[in-house]
């Protein structure tokens, strides 16, 4: 099959390939000609190593992330599952009230999964979530890391707060479902997270 280029960002392009006789996708973390040879190569292999890591780490907390099938350090590609789903981004306006509640609801266990396991997304927005026969699937974990601090989980969840401001405003009540869904599920103290993000939100106005 011909291949096919999804997006194409500052770090990496999104290509629609095949391997071993499958329809996947393939990231591939794109050289800086900017930065020394050895530089470029070491931060392209441990970047695609670590995105790796989380992928895999995120799944064993019980979220759903796309099949790793191949990872390349020397080249920096993973490739992975083609999700045959629609991006959330582009569905979520269209549904109908409960089922976009209960949706979001479901956002904020995956969520509250991944930061139970200490894993920070570092971009959750609904552009990096596919719905797939009822399950929410999270892809690009590129920005994300571990870490158990508090204020890493409010920014992690600000982020998100920030992509329905500006892409589902209609719906002003979909964050707080976000949040019923984090709340029932967080292992540790979910107003603690809240509030940290309510602290973030008066950092910004008054900047």
């Amino acid at each position: 099959m011909s291949e096919e280029l999804l997006y194409q960002g500052a770090e990496a392009k999104i290509v629609v390939s095949e391997y071993l006789g499958k329809k996947v996708i393939q990231k591939r973390r794109v050289s800086k000609s900017y930065r020394i040879a050895e530089i470029d190569s070491y931060l392209i292999s441990s970047r695609t190593r670590e995105e790796a890591k989380l992928i895999a780490e995120a799944r064993k907390q019980g979220v759903c992330v796309p099949i790793l099938y191949d990872i390349d350090l020397e080249s920096g590609v993973l490739t992975m599952q083609y999700l045959q789903g629609d991006r959330m981004k582009d569905i979520l306006n269209e549904l109908d009230e409960k089922k976009r509640r209960k949706i979001c609801e479901k956002i904020g266990e995956s969520i509250a999964y991944l930061h139970n396991g200490g894993i920070i997304h570092g971009d959750i927005t609904t552009s990096n979530m596919i719905l797939v026969d009822d399950r929410i699937y999270f892809i690009d974990f590129g920005l994300g890391n571990k870490s158990e601090e508090i204020e890493a989980r409010g920014v992690d969840l600000h982020v998100l707060m920030e992509a329905f401001n500006s892409t589902h405003s209609n719906h002003p009540h979909c964050f707080d479902d976000v949040l019923e869904g984090y709340k029932k599920t967080y292992s540790s103290d979910a107003r603690a997270v809240i509030n940290k993000i309510d602290e973030i939100v008066k950092r910004g106005r008054y900047r």
